[in-house]
């Protein structure tokens, strides 16, 4: 009978190449993912040999541009009040009584500052602090912009109370039911009009709902 101590050396060896082979399978079998700037290809240029340190990067070239021209179109801040001034907004609020139907609606000062804990306590407060720069240059700038066409709708909206807001996010809702079920196509695309008018549609119809339930709980 062989010896104890040659039967193991003999199982080690034998296991030796086996696991070998199974550690290099799994190590060939795992994908690359380093990135490169020039994607890989030898022929191309490396961002980090030929860009100065100084704009290396989209913090670096930002904080540059800032220093060489503070109204640059990159850094740039949509002007609010300025814009708000040259559109007449605060006359055509006025000329609207927009204020007057929103205090009929229930929505006075007092309530106004008590719903201030409570966006806090959401994060709400938070949140728009935290985005001043995309909230200003993206959602103030379509709102304002939009705004000498979107306030008459908006206080006929709130005169009517909250039914036209619930009707306004059904409608919106239904609108983008029907490119689903028509099956209809972005042209040149083709991409489903539906899930693409949705990225627009479905945000909007649940805003309108919010704000119409908000406007029917103000007289309770």
């Amino acid at each position: 009978m062989a010896p104890l101590s040659f039967v193991l050396v003999t199982l080690a060896a034998i296991a030796s190449p086996c696991a070998a082979f199974s550690v290099q399978s799994r190590a060939s079998a795992r994908p690359e993912t380093k990135l490169y700037e020039n994607f890989g290809f030898d022929f191309a240029e490396d961002q980090a040999e030929n860009t100065p340190q100084i704009i290396l990067g989209e913090a670096n070239y930002k904080k540059w541009l800032n220093s060489v021209d503070p109204d640059n179109f990159i850094n740039r801040q949509y002007n609010v009040v300025s814009r708000v001034r040259e559109l007449g907004l605060l006359e055509k609020t006025a000329e609207l009584g927009l204020l007057s139907k929103l205090e009929k609606q229930g929505l006075t000062l007092e309530k106004a500052e008590e719903l201030l804990p409570v966006l806090e306590k959401l994060g709400v407060l938070s949140l728009v602090a935290n985005n001043q720069q995309l909230l200003i240059n993206g959602v103030a700038l379509l709102a304002i912009e939009g705004a000498p066409l979107l306030l008459p709708v908006v206080a006929g909206a709130i005169e009517a109370g909250p039914a036209a807001f619930y009707l306004a996010a059904a409608t919106f809702a239904g609108l983008d039911a029907y490119l689903f079920a028509s099956g209809a196509e972005v042209p040149f695309v083709g991409l489903s009009a539906g899930a693409a008018a949705g990225l627009l549609l479905i945000p909007l119809s649940l805003v309108l709902a919010v704000v119409g339930g908000a406007l029917g709980n103000l007289k309770n």
